[in-house]
């Protein structure tokens, strides 16, 4: 396969950044997308040039690490699709692909198409963790948790943190990455000493790191890779206004 890629370069945070346009002409459409970058990367350090900088880890579709969009859409234009997962057979032969970093105010871009999504980390240091007693550890079956909060609560771990909800939101909201986190402790039997202090915890940790407020596009939703569930933020929603009316009681 023969690719055009257009491609944002960006030397670092200072930086104004343009895109270049690169061709790459052995592509091969059993590639993933990151694998079509290295090849591009290949040959631009044999052409004495700097390579693009790209975040990866796993290329598994785990780690979150490869946040860039292609061709306006996070991740790319396939639906529950990291872009390590991503293959060029969904491409046609000499098409023309636009790649660049996640866009949004949070995430600042550190270099070409890498951004510190840092924000999420403090998001999760905020509260998203459960209280874990001292002493041996408890039989697997000491806490039942029903069946339905039990699926709830793994549908929403699902979230690898990509930040694509992010990206595809107009307002640059993180809501469907925090809901995912809330629901997914709330849910469960584990989380609830803290599930009023974790929930204005982390509400407040997003806001103060920028991230815009939720309208109910539903974009976020729709580019998630792990196809997390818009209610999440429902979720989320009720949690917070329970714990602001306790708080304001025992205040």
């Amino acid at each position: 396969m023969r690719l055009h890629l257009k491609v944002w370069r960006q030397h670092d945070a200072d930086d104004r950044g343009a895109m270049r346009s690169y061709d790459v002409d052995d592509a091969s459409p059993d590639m993933s997308f990151l694998e079509l970058l290295d090849v591009l990367n290949e040959k631009l350090t044999t052409e004495g040039e700097e390579p693009v900088a790209f975040d990866h880890d796993c290329r598994e579709g785990i780690c979150g690490a490869c946040s860039m969009v292609i061709d306006g859409q996070p991740h790319g234009p396939e639906k529950a699709t990291t872009t390590c997962q991503l293959h060029l057979r969904h491409f046609r032969d000499g098409d023309t692909i636009t790649v660049e970093p996640f866009r949004a105010g949070s995430f600042p871009v550190v270099k070409d198409l890498v951004v510190d999504r840092s924000a999420f980390d403090r998001i999760i240091a905020a509260g998203g963790y459960v209280s874990a007693p001292t002493g041996s550890a408890p039989d697997a079956h000491a806490v039942p948790v029903p069946k339905d909060q039990a699926d709830r609560a793994f549908t929403a771990a699902a979230c690898i943190g990509c930040g694509a909800c992010v990206a595809a939101c107009p307002n640059g909201s993180a809501s469907l990455f925090l809901g995912a986190k809330i629901t997914h402790l709330g849910e469960l039997p584990q989380g609830q000493p803290e599930r009023d202090s974790r929930v204005l915890a982390m509400v407040a940790e997003h806001d103060a790191a920028g991230f815009g407020g939720c309208t109910n596009t539903g974009e976020c939703a729709d580019a998630c890779p792990k196809e997390i569930p818009l209610d999440v933020i429902s979720q989320l929603n009720r949690d917070y206004l329970a714990a602001r009316r306790s708080r304001r009681r025992s205040a």
